[in-house]
């Protein structure tokens, strides 16, 4: 007992001393540094001048200038510092390489190049805004794409362009023009159109800057905005030729109207708002929440002043102002005396009368009696027709009651009205009553303002025919949707769709290009008052021409442009052809239409997809525009929430990229335009979401995360944490080169031909590995699985790369290698592995893999490519995929992963002490794989020393050992002595036999089963007596341990009883 108690003394003792040693090393070399600096600032030694080395021996004489990059005048080449920063930071990195990329014209395409075309456009961002995370998932997917294809040999094209977003840029000046207090209608269309193009150049830059910090390697050479004059080209030519097809049409008809914006708004610009009872709303415009779900009851008097009444009901009481009829079913028994009779409107005295209509009127609803308002109500509208009522619009464009509503109600705001009126009918004793009402609710997307109803005249596009030939390219395959779920949705959308308004009430867009010819004999002056007026054109000279061809029986005529302009969309939907210069034959229409896919949110799948395809076909005499349509999920936070302002979730790229304190966050709210209950409440949620502020991640490490999000198809719950596990794995990268380098040497020259044959086994394996990850990132990026494809690019770095390979090449290494062949091996495979590994990851992270690449060695006599980015992407080496070493290498990586298991269950203090260990093979052609691979395992494992023994020729397992099973071939044991615990081993024991029990009841009993014999194939029988011999075996072998062990604790009980 005294002995062990001397034995810990002593070793207290030495680790005492080696930690003083270590303290007066610090010292000395604080001292040295202090020395050399005093030195430097005496002479005036400029330290950075003197020759740098890749290899130090003394940490005292590293500089730190060393380790930062130059200062690279901008577009050049990244100057890069002589020595690698020992951590990896992304602002350094990513610092200079895009604008040497952009100025080297490396993304720049070629219309008369030979390669296979391969063109994406990018989905124009509205250029009102910023981009948001959304834009970065679109970067992140298309930009792996395109610099995938670029290095495979495509004649690669990726178009930028920005969208003149029509609505909400127009709401954006005019915002600006309020604080100036000054409307739209104070100034000329011109000057208003001055006022938004100069707020346009000002904030259109900010998205291209980030574009640019995202790494998209957009050809900038084709940069478009589709306002631009060769997109106006392209939209009125496509105007011109759809009117000339009859195609497009102008119609009075009923459209969504935006009262906030003065506007109509498209079908698909209206979402809807399920409400259950009586609901208080905001609306824009109105100071005081806003009643909806009630159905209010009211009476109509009949003529002849009898004191009878027709009770009618309706959620919208305002509306009653422009109601021109009353409908009863034919067949209601109650009214049927009422038939050719008349009410008489109370404030206005407006004759009704009371007609019959089967289709609209349900007699067993209500009272039975129906208030028919034609201009304001789609089912009344289809009645009006049919009943050739009048129709009679109450309200102007900003939603406030015209003349039409009589002069106690004129200029009221809608809503205000609809409180007017129930006072009113109360007066006049007219009232009677409200009551709950389940609704759908009509909120235009942009503004969130109440839709209302009201019949305008409009342009329209008739879409049926184009919507069939879009549903035959996806029924052909000549349109391929991925994910293949929106097939469906696809065919859904069209063949259930309407025709298309195409104008909208604003300045800022495309002016439609058709003029009103007013005719001197015109009764009606109006604009608009004739439908056969209207003369499309290209312009207004040719204008001019065909209204004299058309009226040239007429003396005289104006022409007048229509002031509306077209849907946003319009201009959105030939994009494709639009930028590669339709409708002239250019080299680049020639060379890249139709496109090959185009990429995008699955929300705008019928917004902006399914218009194109119509558009796009009917344009270019039948092709489609893109033959593949790549629709990623929808960005929600990491608790599946809709991103919302509102909710303090949103994030923005650059934060990301950048990192932000929570204080910069709550800043960023603070300055948007939310009120202060919103406000609070989304700075509550920045907290709990961020309460330290988003860490630096880095562009690269946020495409990769956005990247691998992929696979879920619907919606990404984008977790921020994983952005930074990424950003945490590039340092990985970085390290991993580090090391590379300086056991490459300066004096390194790459070979181009590798003889992987004579290679150890684990720069065999790495490169078979390396083989196989090549082939499956390929197929997947084939089948645009991009998360497949960064998760096996991921998984090759990571576990094979870095866990495996790295460690187990270090031996070559050593102070005395092995053998001088071995270590030349090991640097080609280690170069080799680097450079081709680099050049698989780029498409996904461009900045660190080029900055990587960069600092690897070149191999002599071969001309290197200037950048990463356009070497070729790899493909498979035939004579670097080896199954055979593939299969032993699984054998020593399943023995490591046993015998660090078992350190890791029974050491505490001393995980990382060298131990030896022993390798039980239940045969030779084991004990031969495990022989010949001793060093990898030694090496991966850290073990003092590996025996390894052939099952029959040692007496004993080594005393002191704990065992794990690695397959039915071979056990491992770790001599760890008395940090064994002998009861736990006992219990693992234990539960392996108690498993093996089950494993041989189960097969005995089918074995044992009725008609085995005679039914069941001989082989199935051989396979299953080979089985139940081998769980035997194992009964056997841990009978034996459990002896063993129960043998060696009475041992160690003796001998601490005989001291």
């Amino acid at each position: 007992m005294c002995e062990i108690l001397d034995e810990k003394k002593k070793k207290k003792d030495e680790k005492a001393r080696e930690k003083e040693l270590k303290k007066l090393k610090a010292l000395e070399k604080a001292k040295k540094l202090e020395e050399l600096k005093a030195k430097q600032e005496k002479g005036g030694t400029n330290a950075s001048q003197k020759k740098k080395s890749h290899k130090r021996d003394d940490a005292s004489e590293e500089n730190p200038e060393d380790f930062v990059d130059p200062e690279t005048p901008l577009g050049e080449r990244k100057r890069l510092s002589s020595q690698m920063a020992k951590q990896y930071s992304p602002a350094a990195v990513e610092k200079s390489w895009y604008a040497w990329w952009e100025k080297s014209d490396l993304f720049k395409a070629d219309a008369k190049s030979s390669k296979p075309p391969f063109a994406i456009v990018l989905p124009p961002p509205n250029v009102t805004g910023v981009l948001h995370i959304g834009h970065a998932l679109t970067v992140a997917i298309e930009d792996t794409l395109i610099r995938w294809k670029r290095m495979s040999g495509y004649n690669a094209l990726w178009v930028p362009g920005l969208d003149h977003a029509g609505i909400a840029t127009q709401t954006v000046v005019e915002k600006k023009l309020a604080l100036k207090k000054l409307t739209r209608q104070d100034l000329t269309r011109e000057e208003f159109l001055n006022e938004v193009w100069k707020w346009k150049d000002e904030n259109a830059c900010t998205i291209l800057t980030q574009l640019r910090r995202l790494g998209a390697s957009l050809d900038w050479s084709r940069e478009c905005f589709t306002m631009d004059e060769q997109t106006s080209k392209a939209v009125t030519e496509t105007f011109v030729r759809l009117f000339e097809e009859g195609l497009i049409y102008r119609d009075i008809r009923l459209v969504h109207w935006d009262c906030h914006l003065k506007t109509a708004v498209s079908d698909d610009e209206v979402e809807y708002m399920d409400i259950k009872e009586k609901t208080l709303l905001n609306v824009p415009g109105y100071e005081k929440p806003v009643e909806f779900g009630l159905l209010t009851s009211f009476a109509y008097p009949l003529e002849g002043g009898l004191g009878e009444e027709v009770v009618v009901a309706t959620t919208r009481v305002e509306t009653m102002l422009g109601d021109t009829a009353i409908a009863i079913h034919p067949d209601d028994a109650r009214y049927k005396h009422l038939h050719g009779k008349f009410a008489v409107h109370p404030f206005n005295g407006r004759r009704l009368p009371i007609i019959c209509d089967g289709t609209l009127v349900d007699p067993d609803f209500g009272t039975g009696c129906v208030k028919i308002t034609p201009a304001h109500d789609p089912n009344d509208c289809e009645l009006g027709k049919r009943h050739n009522l009048e129709f009679i619009n109450i309200f102007t464009d900003d939603g406030k009651i015209n003349t039409n509503g009589g002069p106690d109600f004129t200029g009221m705001p809608r809503f205000a009205a609809r409180e007017a009126l129930v006072e009113a009918l109360k007066k006049q004793g007219l009232y009677r009553g409200a009551e709950n009402k389940e609704m759908r609710l009509g909120l235009c997307q942009r503004t969130s303002d109440v839709i209302e109803p009201v019949i305008k005249p409009q342009w329209y596009l008739n879409c049926s025919m184009m919507a069939k030939e879009a549903l035959n390219v996806a029924e052909s395959k000549k349109l391929e949707f991925i994910p293949k779920q929106y097939t469906a949705e696809w065919t859904r959308w069209l063949e259930n769709i309407r025709d298309w308004c195409i104008s909208r009430q604003l300045v800022w867009g495309h002016r439609i290009p058709a003029w009103y010819a007013s005719l001197e004999e015109d009764e009606r002056r109006e604009v608009g008052a004739y439908n056969d007026h209207w003369i499309v054109a290209r312009n207004e000279e040719e204008a001019r021409k065909k209204a004299a061809e058309k009226f040239g029986g007429k003396n005289k005529f104006e022409l007048r442009q229509d002031e509306d302009v077209l849907d946003t969309w319009f201009s959105s939907g030939i994009f494709p052809l639009s930028v590669l210069g339709w409708p002239d034959e250019t080299d680049d229409f020639k060379a890249f239409y139709p496109t090959s896919l185009i990429e995008t949110g699955h929300d705008i799948l019928f917004f902006w997809v399914a218009r194109m395809v119509m558009m796009g076909i009917k344009l270019s005499g039948g092709e489609v525009p893109f033959s593949k349509v790549y629709l990623h999920p929808m960005i929600r936070d990491a608790h599946g929430r809709k991103m919302s302002k509102s909710r303090g979730n949103v994030i923005d790229p650059i934060e990301v990229i950048e990192g932000a304190t929570l204080d910069a966050l709550n800043k960023r709210l603070e300055k948007g335009n939310l009120d202060q209950k919103e406000l609070d409440m989304a700075i509550k949620g920045q907290q709990t979401d961020f309460p330290d502020g988003i860490s630096e991640c880095g562009v690269d490490a946020l495409r990769f995360a956005l990247v691998s999000y992929t696979a879920q198809s619907e919606k990404i719950n984008l977790d921020i944490l994983r952005v930074v596990g990424y950003r945490q794995w590039c340092n990985k990268l970085w390290n991993a080169v580090r090391f590379a380098l300086i056991r490459l040497g300066d004096g390194y020259a790459p070979t181009m031909v590798l003889s992987p044959e004579t290679m150890p086994l684990s720069c065999q394996w790495i490169l078979s590995e390396l083989n196989k990850t090549i082939s499956k990132t390929v197929e997947s990026l084939d089948a645009f699985d991009l998360s497949e494809a960064a998760n096996t690019v991921y998984a090759w770095w990571q576990y094979q790369f870095c866990d495996v390979f790295i460690e187990a090449i270090k031996p070559y290494f050593a102070n005395a290698p092995l053998a001088a062949s071995e270590r030349a091996h090991a640097q080609d495979a280690l170069w080799v592995s680097l450079e081709t590994g680099l050049r698989l990851l780029h498409p996904f992270m461009p900045f660190v893999t080029e900055e990587l690449w960069q600092r690897l060695p070149s191999p002599k006599d071969c001309e290197r490519k200037a950048s990463i980015m356009i070497c070729d992407y790899p493909s498979p080496i035939e004579n670097w995929t080896n199954e055979k070493v593939e299969k032993e290498m699984e054998t020593v990586l399943a023995t490591v992963k046993c015998l660090r298991a078992l350190r890791a269950a029974l050491l505490e203090k001393q995980k990382n002490e060298r131990l030896p260990a022993f390798a039980l093979c239940e045969n030779n052609v084991t004990s031969e794989i495990v022989k010949s691979h001793e060093l990898e395992i030694r090496t991966l494992a850290n073990l003092s020393s590996l025996e390894v023994l052939l099952k029959g020729e040692h007496a004993a397992a080594p005393a002191g050992s704990a065992v794990e099973t690695v397959n039915e071939n071979l056990k491992v044991y770790l001599k760890v002595d008395r940090a064994m615990n002998a009861e736990a081993e006992q219990e693992k024991i234990r539960n392996k036999i108690a498993e093996l029990e089950k494993q041989k009841n189960k097969l005995q009993k089918m074995m044992s089963a009725s008609g085995y014999q005679d039914k069941v194939p001989a082989h199935i029988k051989e396979d299953n007596a080979t089985k139940l011999a081998k769980i035997l075996q194992e009964f056997d072998f841990f009978d034996k341990e459990s002896a063993r062990l129960l043998a060696e604790t009475g041992n160690q009980q003796m001998e601490e009883h005989n001291k």
